[in-house]
């Protein structure tokens, strides 16, 4: 489980999609066939299994559209779920309940989508050290609580953004003219509590930059997996290593057994499916 974050955070995307839903006139199908007055109580069930997350987004979008509403959570998120569970409980007016259910439902299945992804690749490295994280392949304006789903899945997060750590592309490398230049220019930029990544894609480059130093981390690029057990010999402990590039489900396990201390998977933002979720009064 993770902690959540505060609602203020969150205001903004949900009421963004709540005006993107309801502008310019409200709903005009429950206006026209809801009496005015009628409360209702509905669920919020899964209807498939995985791992859960965006109720607390979910909550907040149901709220934003009437205070007034009983809302109450049955499992919070990080949790597995399976077929049935009642997640939520929504209780009050009916026309509220309604405006909000699809933007609730489309924040709640997008995430925990995530998760569930997320919790897949996790179960690959049992036994091993290595660790499943994300990386900024994240909808647009959604990387916050994208990156919240990938933890509620067991996973851990790569930077946020581009402010928060020094990573060094094969684009940098090249603009800068190579590993030395770049390592150097980064040691001597970074604040003491800013830390350092290098990719490299060949075992050459990373005995180069071991050499030179400075890198907390080296990310190894789209190497199979020989390749990267010889990288992990070759490093022998000196600095964290990540293993990045093509890396399906089905590779996992070979990938962690390597001994890479992380493997980063944009697939867990960019590719993970809807998990279905309804909304039955």
């Amino acid at each position: 489980m993770t902690s959540a974050l505060p609602d203020f955070l969150l205001e903004p995307l949900v009421r963004a999609a709540l005006t993107e839903d309801l502008a310019p006139m409200g709903d005009a199908t429950t206006r026209a066939v809801i009496p005015a007055g009628t409360r209702y109580a509905a669920r919020l069930n899964a209807r498939e299994p995985g791992v859960v997350s965006g109720m607390q987004i979910a909550a907040l979008a149901f709220r934003l559209v009437d205070p007034a509403l009983k809302v109450t959570t049955h499992v919070p998120d990080g949790s597995p779920i399976t077929p049935g569970q009642t997640l939520m409980e929504i209780e009050g007016d009916a026309a509220a309940i309604l405006m909000g259910e699809r933007v609730a439902l489309n924040f709640a299945g997008r995430l925990s989508g995530i998760a569930t992804l997320t919790a897949a690749f996790v179960a690959e490295t049992a036994g091993t050290k290595a660790r499943i994280t994300c990386t900024r392949k994240t909808t647009p304006g959604l990387r916050m609580v994208e990156k919240a789903a990938v933890a509620h899945g067991g996973g851990s997060n790569h930077r946020y953004g581009l402010s928060d750590a020094i990573l060094i592309k094969d684009n940098h490398i090249a603009a800068a003219g190579g590993i030395r230049p770049v390592l150097e220019a980064a040691k001597a930029a970074r604040s003491h509590m800013m830390r350092v990544e290098l990719e490299v894609d060949s075992l050459a480059q990373l005995e180069e930059a071991l050499a030179i130093g400075g890198a907390d981390v080296i990310l190894l690029d789209n190497m199979d997996t020989p390749t990267l057990t010889r990288a992990v010999e070759i490093t022998a402990g000196r600095v964290v290593l990540e293993a990045s590039g093509n890396m399906r489900l089905a590779r996992i396990a070979e990938v962690a057994a390597t001994g890479v201390d992380y493997i980063s998977v944009g697939a867990l933002t960019h590719s993970a499916s809807t998990l279905d979720l309804g909304l039955d009064f």
